[in-house]
């Protein structure tokens, strides 16, 4: 009991601070190798140095880039003002877009987007590029939490609990509050939902695709299926795969869990941007509405093809 009293002291007097400053204080961000890319570019692109880069994903000098590679990108985090590195946005060129007016669309500047796009004075913008907007910094401070008076008094008189006697019997002891059990209980349920997302996806296995189906007469597109098997559990979703691939938690590829949106750029051009979509099950496999095999199937990440154009993934639940 007198360890639950002095854990509930430390939150309430904002121990957890140290904790948070070491987790901004050192980051990376993975970056996937695109075509034309070399790590004089990345490098420039997220503000570091080419030493930094090779050291932390441990490449050789000359080494060559692999196309769809996943690397990881040191980001600088200075205390106790630190700066958040936020993943850049993604923006497909339309008819009538200019530089100046997608900066202003998007609170940047034309020079931040041609640096971060290699971009050359007068280049004419195509219909259907994809361009990366770069993000401004989020400023995070850590402020010291100061003790009151009233503070101290609590620190004063918790120190003087020793022991305290309670009338034990089983309704009681049934009925006792722990972290511990909520922490477990969220786990479980978020483990549950996963499981029925899975679940339900099996159950689709084989039905025949057909682009721009949600469901109707049990036919789908690959974005169709997704969107439909989690608005069945209770998630609804964006009806195209890049618009779905904005929303959840950025998750890393090797930090992937059952029920996780993956996306792939599977155009024969390597455009450069989302056009697939499935779900992870685990066990480095994934489950999709394929245009390629005309029906829902389950296939592996290992795959040379899906492997080379993977582009992310996301957690909405």
């Amino acid at each position: 009991m007198k360890t639950f009293y002095t854990l509930l002291l430390a939150l309430s007097l904002g121990t957890g601070t140290a904790s948070a400053s070491a987790q901004i204080a050192k980051q990376t961000v993975n970056h996937t190798i695109q075509k034309g890319e070399t790590l004089f570019s990345i490098a420039r692109k997220y503000d570091t140095t080419i030493e930094k880069v090779r050291q932390v994903n441990g490449l050789k000098k000359g080494e060559i880039l692999g196309l769809g590679k996943v690397l990881k990108i040191p980001t600088n985090a200075n205390l106790p003002h630190a700066d958040v590195f936020t993943e850049p946005k993604q923006y497909v060129i339309k008819k009538g877009d200019t530089l100046s007016i997608i900066a202003r669309k998007h609170h940047t500047s034309v020079t931040k987007i041609r640096k971060a796009n290699s971009l050359r004075q007068k280049e004419i913008l195509k219909v259907g590029k994809l361009l990366t907007i770069p993000q401004n910094p989020k400023t995070v401070k850590v402020v010291k939490a100061k003790k009151t008076a009233s503070d101290q008094k609590l620190v004063a008189s918790l120190s003087k609990l020793d022991t305290i006697n309670l009338e034990k019997n089983k309704a009681q002891e049934q009925n006792t509050f722990k972290f511990r059990d909520v922490a477990l209980s969220m786990k479980d349920q978020n483990a549950d939902k996963c499981q029925r997302i899975i679940s339900l996806a099996k159950e689709k296995l084989g039905k025949r695709y057909v682009w721009g189906a949600t469901g109707n007469q049990n036919t789908y597109d690959c974005s169709g299926f997704v969107k439909y098997v989690y608005k069945k559990n209770g998630i609804d979703l964006p009806r195209t795969s890049i618009m779905q691939s904005k929303v959840g938690k950025f998750v890393k590829r090797d930090e992937l869990k059952k029920g996780d949106l993956i996306f792939f750029d599977t155009s024969k051009q390597r455009k450069g941007y989302v056009n697939h979509v499935g779900i992870y099950i685990g066990d480095n496999k994934f489950i999709h509405a394929s245009s390629a095999k005309k029906k829902v199937v389950i296939t592996s990440l290992s795959k040379s093809f899906y492997s080379n154009r993977y582009k992310g993934a996301r957690r909405p639940s």
